[in-house]
């Protein structure tokens, strides 16, 4: 408990009084909790407008000639149409003027190439109508890590407002050294090129919200460019929290040893105060290669099929509108190369 008097009017009366100085410091930590609370925490009661809609059902007239969708997606063609339509004051139909576009969820893929590609086919290739997040560890363990990274890379240059990267508990100076990474860079390049990527890799946003009402990794916003991520003191609980395996409530120690698990009532309480629908999580291994658990309300995606040479996995993406979890298709393919070990990286098979 406080003291009765202000706790800073306490130490500077008894600036040598340990006990004083203990408790103030205990005050003033409560203060900031609370005010972090309160930060992340919305008033807002209203949910979006675009919950109130209804697009399908929405019906175009005969008499209509004006721009519509190609395939259900914008266009160049129908930005140009678009634009002499309004040019000649017209006004465009509502059912094209609610139009969202979908999105598509990648998880971990940890260096492997050929299963990247194997997404880029089935779904497509990257673009300002197909747009992409993935999310985080795309190092490491796999053996072309360096071309799984430059692709990303590529795309985030050419689309820049619609191709996403989140940083991964991989994506780490620590862990690119046990379990190949930077070995891998500096057997295929130099080491001033491992010490570019690990420059870049700290300015990788840790979080992405779809829409105001999905969120992509289970952290508030941090600063880019922050320290050590695998410090449990600064973002080691962004990187390397998972959700409880066994559906139990509140927070207990991760079988990882960094940070915690958390449960369904720490979901739901998190998701009501910042007024979200659910989560999309990655960083766990499943053996279809995604998991909807916690009521609906956490989706895990794994992307990297066969993962560690383990038993045979599927490598999925969460694709779609992101109204529901099971809205978009949660598409799977088999693994479709051989594995062979990181350049420099110990034959080890330690958890993710």
């Amino acid at each position: 408990m406080c003291p009765r008097l202000p706790p800073l009017q306490v130490v500077k009366v008894r600036p040598n009084d340990r006990d004083a100085k203990l408790k103030y410091q205990e005050c003033n930590k409560i203060v900031k909790q609370k005010a972090f609370e309160r930060a992340i925490a919305s008033d807002e009661t209203k949910r979006s407008v675009v919950d109130s809609l209804d697009i399908e059902s929405m019906t175009i007239e005969d008499e209509y000639s004006g721009p519509k969708l190609d395939g259900g997606k914008v266009t160049l063609s129908f930005m140009k149409d678009l634009m002499q339509w309004y040019k000649d004051q017209k006004k465009l139909h509502r059912k094209f003027a609610y139009q969202t576009e979908m999105v598509t969820v990648c998880g971990d893929t940890h260096g492997q190439f050929y299963d990247l590609l194997n997404i880029f086919e089935l779904n497509g290739l990257p673009s300002e109508s197909n747009p992409y997040i993935f999310n985080g560890d795309f190092v490491d363990r796999g053996s072309f890590s360096v071309e799984v990274i430059l692709t990303l890379f590529g795309f985030k240059l050419l689309y820049p407002d619609h191709f996403h990267l989140l940083r991964g508990n991989h994506e780490t100076d620590n862990m690119n050294q046990i379990y190949g990474f930077e070995g891998e860079v500096k057997a295929k390049y130099t080491a001033q090129m491992f010490a570019l990527f690990s420059e870049v890799f700290e300015w990788l946003p840790l979080a992405q919200c779809i829409n105001g009402k999905v969120l992509v990794r289970v952290l508030p916003p941090i600063p880019p460019h922050s320290p050590a991520p695998c410090d449990p003191k600064s973002s080691g609980d962004k990187l390397w929290g998972g959700r409880d395996q066994c559906g139990m409530n509140g927070r207990s120690v991760s079988k990882r040893g960094v940070s915690c698990q958390f449960g369904p009532d720490v979901t739901r309480s998190f998701l009501e105060r910042n007024r979200l629908d659910f989560i999309i999580r990655s960083h766990e291994v499943k053996p279809e290669g995604y998991e909807v658990a916690h009521d609906g309300k956490c989706v895990t995606v794994f992307s990297a099929p066969n993962y560690c040479i383990m038993a045979p996995r599927m490598g999925p993406w969460h694709g779609g509108p992101m109204d529901s979890p099971m809205d978009g298709p949660i598409a799977s393919w088999p693994h479709g190369w051989p594995h062979g070990w990181p350049h420099g990286q110990p034959h080890s098979v330690m958890a993710p």
